[in-house]
């Protein structure tokens, strides 16, 4: 069962190198076509968001993008240039591929992988700091909020089965951090229909946690979401 893991309870020392994966490969079909990562938000590309908390941790050796292959074969050049760190692969043709390739991508020794979705432009870098000492320790912490809505287990024709009692479910979001060897070990086996990084790491055993990164770290999935970013960033810099 995962546990809550609050953003100041655990701190572990700098000994750790961390390789960051950040699949970016989707096709953006809710956005009609058009590559989210790649969208502005406050002037600047929504991935590039998204990757600065991990570069701006010194304990982050190396970042993979996984882009649409394409996009890989001549990236944006700020992409290239924006810290020596940052690698490109092609992606596959679902996340797992992607994140996969990517995984695949970092040096042999980091002991830390982190796995972000691009389309996350709002993490903190308090949330990033915490998912890694907590992975540093051996566990896999994935960053998430608890879910205040009443939830609906609902049939194909939408129909209510039931309602689960929401105290014990959380919305799980990116960073998803593990310990290297765990994290590369499951992905060997496939990633199969594992709708995030966590279900392949659990099923091989190992304890995960969730760290309460709050609600604000939404993923941009529609066009509506860049106006919400983009206002939540706002105030985040108004603070």
């Amino acid at each position: 069962m995962r546990e809550a893991v609050t953003t100041s309870e655990r701190s572990v020392g700098d000994t750790v190198r961390v390789g960051v994966a950040i699949p970016a490969a989707g096709s953006g079909v809710r956005m009609g076509g058009v590559r989210k990562a790649l969208l502005e938000l406050a002037g600047e590309p929504v991935l590039l968001h998204a990757m600065r908390p991990f570069l701006a941790d010194t304990r982050v050796v190396a970042l993979c993008v996984a882009l649409p292959p394409d996009d890989a074969e001549a990236p944006p050049r700020w992409l290239l240039e924006c810290d020596p760190r940052v690698t490109v692969v092609a992606g596959g043709a679902t996340r797992s591929e992607s994140v996969g390739r990517a995984i695949q991508a970092l040096p042999d020794d980091v002991t830390v992988i982190a796995v972000h979705d691009a389309a996350r432009p709002l993490v903190t870098a308090q949330v990033v700091r915490t998912c890694i000492d907590i992975a540093a320790t051996g566990v896999g912490a994935v960053s998430g909020c608890p879910a205040v809505d009443t939830m609906k287990t609902v049939g194909p024709d939408g129909s209510i089965l039931s309602t689960p009692e929401r105290s014990s479910i959380w919305h799980a979001h990116t960073p998803q951090v593990f310990p290297a060897r765990a994290l590369r070990r499951a992905y060997a086996n496939g990633g199969g229909d594992a709708t995030d990084d966590a279900e392949l790491v659990e099923r091989a055993g190992m304890r995960v946690v969730m760290v309460d990164g709050g609600a604000a770290n939404i993923k941009v999935t529609r066009t509506e979401d860049l106006v919400v970013a983009e206002a939540l960033l706002r105030a985040r810099e108004s603070l």
